[in-house]
């Protein structure tokens, strides 16, 4: 179907409801972007607010070392795999009911996971989470697509949209410990569903209702493969990172993903209405984009992770204080995503891309100078270095690969850059935590004076050698020291090698358009909108 579509019908001209009091361009566009980012904030929250609360939900639940591991991998290992299905769905039945889908599970999955009284409630709740929050995540952000046509604006709200959700999983455990101090684990879920409960009737009256152009039938195998075959992979990727590099169950998720996801690939290049356009990949802004985004996740999110075991277990700090020690980072993040329709203009995505990489990459080498005593001065100054140029980075990475695309496949194009980001995150905790064990586990086992079994367990982490140093008296305090000391020797090593990934993405970065020109590819076929007079058309495109 061609043309335009009337206002208040569907693509097949049945009647339906416009959603809400809004135009494209119009003067509730702001407003919908602060719904919009108020969701994708508890999304990106709850990443990491489980992090600091492990710690009582074992104490509470006594789950076992797989089952904690599930605990802690459901939700980004669901979310990630379901990214494709939901965003593409939402090109297909409309963005805002998928979005409001996620709302429901997320708040119904919350309630479930803060009142779970066995690790496998909490891990099915997870499980919920997960599914959620793949519906949420590239639903705001095809949405924000549709929302701001005009592309120095849509330049300007996706530098706030990218902010928000550096700042959530920042702030994770700042929000985690906070709670912590006060009331038990299940906060840390509990506080999501008043926020849904609001986001329900505002997001459904407010927020604008889109589709792509319906053409074709809508590849429900293929985004059934994706799933699975994603699923498969990044299943693969977190037992290796767990040390189980060629037991049976790696090979067989490596080989079923693979194998999965190559199907996947045969059969959107045949199909007249692919789920995915793959030729999109091709294209320096988008293709170089996706990979940008990639590389930036996996060279710094396991650092999070490391970052919060040093500030707890090696300098002593709270839940709450090691929190506020990461809040610069966020300020940082901030402040960048604000700058970052100003950067872009001036800089154009290949300057800004590449400088983000390098800033990033020199904040990374200044922390490798931290060791087991508190440098604030240079912990916080490495902090705001950090935030400052992953945002830049992640910001130009996602103008650029959304701009890229037409408005019609806003849905799939949000969707590869989440799921960029979450299998960016599964290689970086997988590789970048081989790094750290490579280095840890032989210095701590080989301690002196320990039992097999308690060797074993203090080279596990630099939380479990405590446990075990805590049992052993004063011969506890050489395994305490040796493992400190450990972890300090991998904490260097980890940064210095996430230094040299981000010195690869500055390179790689050489290969996306250096300034911003008008469109100079034909149109698409308009996008057809249930609350607007006419067709939008995607507008700011990029070539070298």
């Amino acid at each position: 179907m061609s043309g335009t579509t009337p206002p208040g019908t569907a693509g097949t001209g049945a009647p339906r409801r416009a959603a809400g009091p809004f135009t494209s361009g119009g003067k509730n566009r702001w407003t919908v972007l602060v719904v919009l980012c108020v969701s994708l904030l508890l999304v990106a929250i709850d990443a990491t607010v489980l992090h600091v609360a492990l710690p009582a939900v074992t104490a509470d639940l006594r789950p076992g070392p797989i089952e904690l591991l599930w605990i802690v991998d459901t939700y980004p290992l669901i979310c990630a795999s379901l990214l494709i299905l939901f965003g593409t769905l939402g090109d297909r039945i409309g963005r805002r009911r998928v979005l409001m889908l996620g709302y429901a599970c997320f708040g119904l999955a919350s309630a479930l996971a803060a009142l779970a009284a066995t690790p496998y409630l909490l891990i099915a709740a997870r499980a919920l989470l997960g599914v959620g929050g793949a519906m949420i995540m590239p639903a705001t952000l095809s949405i924000l697509r549709q929302v701001f046509p005009e592309r120095r604006e849509r330049a300007l709200a996706i530098g706030i949209w990218s902010a928000v959700a550096a700042v959530g999983a920042a702030i994770g455990p700042l929000v985690g410990g906070a709670l912590l101090e006060y009331f038990w684990w299940g906060s840390v879920f509990l506080i999501n569903i008043p926020i849904m409960v609001v986001c329900l009737p505002v997001g459904y009256w407010l927020l604008p209702e889109s589709t792509g152009d319906r053409a074709g039938p809508w590849d429900v195998l293929g985004a059934l493969m994706a799933a699975t075959g994603l699923f498969s992979v990044i299943l693969a990727v977190k037992r290796i990172g767990s040390g189980d590099i060629f037991g049976p169950g790696t090979v067989l998720a490596a080989g079923l993903g693979a194998l999965l996801m190559a199907l996947f690939v045969r059969r959107q290049r045949r199909r007249r209405y692919p789920l995915i356009d793959l030729t999109a990949f091709s294209r320096p802004a988008f293709g170089t984009s996706v990979g940008c985004i990639v590389l930036t996740v996996l060279a710094l999110v396991g650092l999070a992770l490391i970052a919060a075991q040093y500030l707890q277990l090696v300098l002593g700090l709270s839940p709450l204080q090691t929190g506020l020690r990461l809040l610069p980072l966020s300020l940082a993040a901030i402040a960048a995503g604000l700058l970052g329709s100003r950067m872009l203009q001036r800089l154009g995505p290949r300057t800004m891309v590449a400088s983000g990489f390098v800033l990033t990459a020199v904040a990374v080498l200044t922390l490798t100078t931290m060791g087991d005593t508190d440098r604030p001065a240079v912990l916080i100054g490495g902090f705001v270095m950090l935030g400052f140029g992953l945002e830049t980075t992640l910001f130009g990475s996602y103008e650029s690969m959304l701009s890229d695309v037409p408005a019609r496949q806003a849905g799939g194009a949000a969707a590869i850059g989440e799921t960029a980001y979450q299998f960016g995150a599964g290689i970086g905790i997988a590789l970048l935590g081989s790094i750290m064990n490579a280095v840890y586990a032989p210095a701590v086992r080989g301690v002196e004076g320990l039992s097999p079994g308690d060797a074993s367990a203090a080279g596990h982490s630099l939380g479990e050698a405590y446990v075990v140093a805590g049992r052993l008296g004063e011969a506890g305090e050489v395994l305490r020291e040796a493992a400190r000391t450990a972890f300090v020797h991998g904490m260097r090593l980890t940064l210095a090698v996430s230094a040299v990934l981000l010195l690869l993405g500055a390179l790689a970065a050489l290969r996306l358009p250096r300034g911003i020109v008008k469109a100079h590819r034909p149109a698409p076929q308009p996008e057809k909108r249930e609350d607007a007079p006419r067709p939008l058309l995607p507008t700011g495109v990029t070539r070298p």
